[in-house]
């Protein structure tokens, strides 16, 4: 595989929603002495996301939605702020995050601008993120947005002044990763 890293064994443990494998390879070290290790690894897909700002308004679209994972690890009410993101399903990043920002937000935007991509959690999750951002201006709401209803999906849109963004970030109401993220690019070039 990667000259130091050889699979001997490639297990499917769980398919469903996402899939759970387990792999033993032999490592090579760095002092030349090999041995076996053994991961599982989850695979969902790889995922997209974007910052959506209004430059003219000076003004950035946010989302609310409910997050069990975030609930069993202690997250008060499971309902956490977020940028608009999705899994890209066979779809090209660009095109699926242009989908999810009408079906979550209501916005139609035609142009996106790719800054990143980032292995979401490389130690156990398979998943990369693509990261966007893109202009919006209210002219360009088409829909109430809310997310997709065949997707479970309940979704709050927020909007939050550039002025809001480094409070957001230092007073803990953004945990999730991808969101920090691009706070943090926010916080670079529109502030």
């Amino acid at each position: 595989m990667a000259g130091r890293i050889k699979i001997i064994r490639d297990t499917v443990v769980y398919k469903g929603w996402s899939t759970l494998r387990q792999y033993i390879i032999s490592y090579t070290r760095r002092d030349g002495s090999k041995e076996k290790q053994t991961r599982e690894i989850y695979d969902s897909g790889d995922g997209a996301a974007v910052l959506m700002y209004d430059p003219s308004n000076r003004k950035i679209i946010l989302i609310r939605q409910f997050r069990l994972a975030a609930l069993l690890n202690g997250h008060p009410t499971g309902f956490i702020i977020e940028c608009p993101a999705g899994m890209l399903d066979q779809m090209h990043p660009e095109a699926t995050i242009i989908k999810e920002i009408k079906e979550e937000t209501g916005y139609e935007v035609t142009q996106v601008e790719k800054i990143y991509e980032a292995f979401a959690t490389p130690g156990a999750h398979k998943e990369k993120i693509h990261f966007y951002t893109t202009a919006y201006d209210p002219s360009m709401l088409v829909a109430s947005g809310g997310g997709d209803i065949s997707e479970q999906e309940d979704i709050e849109v927020l909007e939050y002044n550039y002025d809001d963004i480094p409070g957001l970030l230092d007073d803990g109401s953004i945990m999730d990763a991808k969101t920090i993220i691009l706070l943090l690019w926010a916080w670079k070039k529109l502030l």
